[in-house]
């Protein structure tokens, strides 16, 4: 490897380390209040900057699964806060899935292997506490 990317990946390496640390701080924090805002956001961005990063120095794998992450942060967004459910576990999956991959290029300088399982599993539509709240039979009109 040329001394210049050497000199990426360990930047690659070090800002990625500390933004997974953040995402882990953030999720903490949603496990204890899920409409945490802040959280959310820092999630986002942080899952964003690791994509960039990862694009840019062509780690595709890495930069597929922050994308999935960021989308599924982006969806959160939306909702509001955080469904209950498996979703923090998932979140927790996808730090992990992260934190490995940016351990395999920081011991290997390659890409690391893809993770389409969870790639998928954050792919898939966002569950919405209110779809068993539509089944509840709607209160009959007073007349």
């Amino acid at each position: 490897m040329p001394l210049d990317m050497a000199k990426y990946r360990a930047v690659f390496v070090e800002e990625a380390t500390e933004h997974l640390a953040e995402i882990s701080r953030a999720l903490l924090e949603l496990e204890k209040d899920p409409s945490h805002a802040d959280a959310i956001d820092r999630i986002f961005r942080m899952a964003h900057s690791i994509k960039g990063m990862a694009g840019s120095l062509e780690y595709p794998t890495v930069t597929e699964l922050a994308h999935r992450l960021e989308d599924r942060m982006q969806a959160i967004r939306g909702a509001g806060r955080l469904p209950g459910g498996e979703e923090l576990s998932l979140l927790f999956q996808g730090l992990s899935g992260l934190e490995r991959m940016v351990a395999i290029v920081r011991d290997t300088a390659q890409a690391p292997p893809a993770q389409p399982q969870l790639v998928r599993a954050l792919a898939a539509p966002l569950a919405t506490e209110t779809a068993s709240k539509k089944k509840a039979p709607s209160p009959l009109p007073r007349g």
